[in-house]
């Protein structure tokens, strides 16, 4: 009867792979590696390495004097600011903020010139469509920042403060409807 082979494997070193891999690497990546060793001798020379050496040595200092800056109501505020603006961005069209971003160095350069326009063409022009459209939306949006204004102030009242400002805008209201 026949007998099975034995089959004994070389144990693979796995180190000796990454030897041979590395060994090979310049031949494969010259290009790339010489780009590289160009890219570290400018961040070198700039004093970038040194800078980022530096950051790590001390990174319990620096990430503690982040934090303090972005504990403080100032950065909160701003961060909070720019969540609020950046949901604004994102809700106009892309083509609108092109058209204004467009027109504002046009109407800076008319502005510019020698000649202004006379109180009858910024008439004429405030009687087009187009600028009207324009300042209602100003107005709309100058009108809620007013009303914001107007709730913040109310909340930052006394309570017989804010009970008699209640009194007097329901007496405004009830004089209105006469």
């Amino acid at each position: 009867m026949a007998q099975p082979i034995p089959l004994q494997m070389p144990a693979r070193d796995p180190r000796v792979e990454l030897q041979v891999r590395l060994q090979n690497a310049p031949l494969q990546h010259a290009e790339a590696l010489l780009s590289g060793y160009e890219l570290l001798q400018r961040l070198h020379d700039r004093g970038v390495l040194d800078l980022l050496r530096g950051t790590l040595g001390s990174s319990d200092k620096v990430i503690e004097i982040v934090v303090d800056a972005a504990k403080t109501p100032e950065a909160i505020n701003a961060t909070r600011n720019l969540l609020i603006l950046s949901k604004v961005a994102f809700a106009l069209e892309p083509e609108l903020l092109e058209n204004i971003a467009q027109a504002v160095p046009a109407s800076l350069a008319q502005a510019r010139q020698q000649k202004q326009l006379s109180l009858w063409q910024l008439f004429k022009q405030m009687c087009s469509q187009d600028t009207r459209r324009a300042l209602s939306v100003m107005l709309g949006v100058v009108e809620s920042f007013g009303k914001s204004l107007g709730s913040l102030a109310a909340a930052e009242m006394h309570p017989a403060e804010s009970r008699l400002a209640e009194i007097e805008s329901d007496a405004e209201l009830a004089r209105r409807g006469r």
